[in-house]
């Protein structure tokens, strides 16, 4: 992270999910972690809610996307203007109404991975001040993109700890025969080697 004012006061749940670990880093890990989350499940399977009401595998990984465009234009306005309105939005009709489930979820997977190597690209380049610089949230108020980026990647961390907690408890073999087969063929190829 860039250097500057000591880290944001980033809210517990965020705080918890990242740990000690740099938000920077975890950003950029983030997209692989999802493909492979998802490799191995079919399309069926990550369309599958865990529950009435809650958000199936591949509604997540669109909203990482959408969250992701936004994320970007409110680094662009807090760097270039002077204490910009950061309108919030509505996540949920997000996932209802950009049509998530019209799409594969390894589609929806590389958009994410796009915008947010797009992102990260920014962060590199933005002079150690930009750090500092805040937006007005139409919600939360300031928001420096410091705060940004360390809240973001603790809702990286909570969204990737709930597609592995959907992908384990319904779908618990998924991946598993796959990974079986891996093995066989290394151990095939292993014993020609000795031979």
């Amino acid at each position: 992270m860039a250097a500057g004012s000591p880290g944001p006061v980033v809210p517990p749940r965020y705080a918890a999910a990242l740990g000690g670990d740099d938000p920077v880093s975890v950003m950029a890990e983030t997209p692989d972690r999802v493909r492979r989350l998802i490799r191995g499940l079919t399309e069926k399977q990550l369309e599958t809610k865990p529950a009435r009401g809650k958000w199936c595998i591949k509604e997540i990984v669109a909203h990482l996307a959408d969250g992701e465009v936004i994320l970007g234009s409110r680094y662009r306005f807090i760097g270039a203007h002077d204490r910009p309105p950061l309108p919030g939005y509505d996540q949920n009709a997000f996932v209802e109404r950009l049509g998530p489930m019209n799409a594969k979820a390894a589609d929806l997977a590389d958009d994410f991975a796009m915008a947010r190597a797009v992102n990260l690209g920014l962060l590199e380049r933005l002079p150690a001040e930009a750090w500092d610089r805040v937006g007005l949230h139409a919600e939360r108020g300031e928001e420096s993109i410091r705060f940004t980026v360390a809240t973001y990647a603790g809702h990286d961390r909570i969204h990737l700890a709930q597609i592995e907690t959907i992908r384990t408890g319904l779908f618990p073999k998924a991946g598993k025969r796959r990974a079986t087969r891996r093995s066989a063929k290394t151990a095939r190829k292993k014993a020609a080697v000795r031979r």
